[in-house]
């Protein structure tokens, strides 16, 4: 009975050590939001290239520019809509919003972030835009993958669904837009509505 209770205790611990070195109030509404951002903005993205550009996408016309403020849009209301829920969540539960798992967290994911962002700028600067999507996939799963050991480790997952979406869409360049889509879109929609029901509704 005594190693029962032992073994109890220690798990308890156990628990307890790894909610402390986590950051577990992500909010899985903020991940359904955020793909239903990226959806719209690919519609309007999608709808400014066929009806105004005729399919084509010129670096450094005025419709290229309309389309990195669409997606710039879609990063800016994402980020603040899971800054908001995620706030809520962690007032909710009783923790802390910015402590050292949290820091530790946005630290690891913007690292592979910014370092793909100033990359991608580079080979945009060069004209070389063809795999632009593979690239944002590719790095913002790595910065999933890289983050998830300071936070809830589902998110490892979505972190490797995109960075294979992003080796297809560097395989395939004809499709990028569709697997961005689906990326960025449906799959933080899936992944949202499964977070939310596996840890919100609780």
């Amino acid at each position: 009975m005594e190693s029962k209770d032992y073994l109890k205790d220690i798990s308890e611990i156990k628990d307890l050590m790894n909610k402390s070195s986590r950051f577990i109030s992500l909010s899985g509404l903020s991940g359904i939001l955020a793909g239903i951002y990226a959806l719209i903005g690919a519609a309007v993205a999608y709808w400014l290239v066929v009806e105004y550009s005729e399919g084509i996408l010129i670096l450094d016309g005025k419709i290229f520019k309309l389309v990195m403020l669409d997606l710039f849009l879609i990063a800016f209301l994402s980020v603040v809509t899971g800054i908001i829920l995620t706030t809520r969540k962690a007032k909710k539960n009783g923790a802390t919003m910015w402590d050292t798992s949290s820091r530790r967290l946005v630290l690891n994911f913007l690292i592979p972030l910014i370092a793909g962002g100033i990359y991608i700028l580079i080979i945009l600067n060069q004209q070389k835009y063809g795999q632009t999507g593979a690239l944002m996939l590719l790095f913002y799963g790595l910065a999933l993958v890289n983050a998830s050991k300071y936070s809830i480790g589902d998110i490892r997952y979505l972190g490797f669904i995109q960075i294979i979406l992003g080796l297809i869409c560097a395989w395939l360049p004809g499709y990028g837009f569709w697997l961005w889509v689906l990326g960025f879109g449906v799959m933080h929609i899936i992944y949202g509505t499964w977070m939310h029901f596996k840890y919100d509704s609780k």
